[in-house]
């Protein structure tokens, strides 16, 4: 029978991390992601878990020290936030050329400056291309439940690809929730031993990542980017598989009371939750709204985003992050995008929320679909909407 425990999200996650039974971490703290490689040291230095932990000088050095563990074949696992991923970006766009399965989770933050240490997600916007495998939990228990899914993922023969699983910094990370803990043997029966497809071997040796001149590169980089659309089709099946093992249903694209709603809103991360509420209390008014959300950011599901979507004939998109001096954000530049050459091109309206932290709340949720409601009536979609900032 499954155990629930009353934890900190981030140190359920490092605890699902151990019982993935990794080879090696590399860790450097960094403000809100560090209690998760702080537990896995406890893991490590408890002689409960086998594996190399390698504390670092920063975080390129922990993602250079990660694509050298995972090189000579180690089930390798980091994490880090804001400014660190930041630091990384270097090395992230290695990873994945080299096709190194290491596995990454991202407390989202805010970038600097000013200084923040508060959720927003203009770190990963700001790594949207390193092509990396990229999902979002929306809570400790998915965190939780998502962190074995990334190694059964990038470890795929298929797949071979790096893979980082985000989730919302303090609201998340440092939040105590009623997490289930699936059993070690259900996690050994998910998740295989790592069979590398390359490594590095001293009594073999070979060369990684050599010079890539003009007459590879173009090929070598195409050969990426199909590898990374083409994992869309095993993070499903890891996901069907995942819910005969633990009986949680989980989708690469998501909906919330949308089959019949007359608009809908898009957005990432925990404020999902609050999201949720506000839809609930609408349609307790007998407002017809809803939620539709993609779970994969990379490869992005188009043709599951669209298929959610329905006739939806008007949409609310939800940043968290700029892009300065474009036309518009991260996520509506993403969904805008996809739905181009679509048959089905609802109203769109962009909204700005919790950019460096700043509380969203229900209420405000309420007001967002209220507009959209009325654009439904008028036919005109509005500006982008800066919820909560002051003028």
């Amino acid at each position: 029978m499954a155990k629930r425990k009353g934890i900190e999200s981030s140190i359920a996650l490092a605890d699902s991390v151990a019982m993935c039974r990794v080879d090696a971490i590399s860790a450097y703290p960094i403000t809100p992601q560090t209690h998760i490689v702080e537990h896995l040291s406890e893991w490590v230095n408890d002689g409960e878990l086998d594996a190399e932990f390698l504390p670092v000088e920063s975080e390129h050095s922990a993602m250079s020290a990660a694509c050298g563990m995972s090189a000579v074949g180690a089930r390798t696992f980091t994490a880090t936030s804001s400014q660190g991923l930041a630091l990384m970006h270097e090395i992230l766009f290695l990873t994945p050329s080299l096709r190194l399965p290491v596995v990454m989770a991202v407390a989202n933050r805010a970038l600097a400056g000013p200084i923040s240490i508060w959720n927003d997600h203009s770190d990963i916007m700001a790594e949207r291309d390193i092509g990396w495998v990229q999902i979002f939990a929306e809570n400790g228990q998915e965190c939780f439940d998502l962190t074995p899914l990334c190694f059964k993922v990038a470890e795929d023969k298929r797949v071979h690809l790096p893979m980082i699983l985000n989730f919302d910094g303090f609201i998340v990370s440092h939040m105590i929730e009623p997490i289930e803990y699936w059993t070690q043997e259900q996690f050994d029966h998910y998740l295989p031993p790592f069979e590398p497809q390359i490594r590095l071997d001293t009594r073999a040796p070979s060369v990684m990542g050599a010079v890539g001149v003009p007459e590879i590169y173009y090929e070598a980089k195409m050969a990426q980017h199909n590898a990374l659309l083409d994992s869309k089709a095993v993070v499903v099946e890891a996901l069907e598989s995942l819910e005969k093992e633990i009986g949680r249903k989980y989708n690469i694209v998501e909906s919330y009371r949308a089959d019949d709603a007359d608009v809908v809103m898009v957005l990432l991360g925990s404020l999902v939750e609050t999201c949720m509420t506000a839809v609930d209390n609408l349609r307790e008014k007998g407002l017809k709204v809803g939620i539709v959300r993609p779970r994969l950011w990379r490869p992005f599901p188009k043709e599951e985003f669209i298929a959610a979507l329905g006739n939806i004939p008007v949409l609310g998109i939800c940043d968290r992050s700029f892009t300065f001096g474009a036309a518009h954000h991260p996520v509506a530049s993403e969904i805008k995008s996809a739905l181009y050459d679509s048959e089905k091109r609802p109203i769109i309206c962009e909204y700005m929320i919790g950019i460096g932290g700043r509380d969203i709340r229900v209420q405000e949720f309420e007001q967002m679909f209220m507009q959209l409601l009325e654009v439904k009536t008028t036919g005109k979609a509005l500006p982008i909407q800066y919820v909560g900032v002051r003028s």
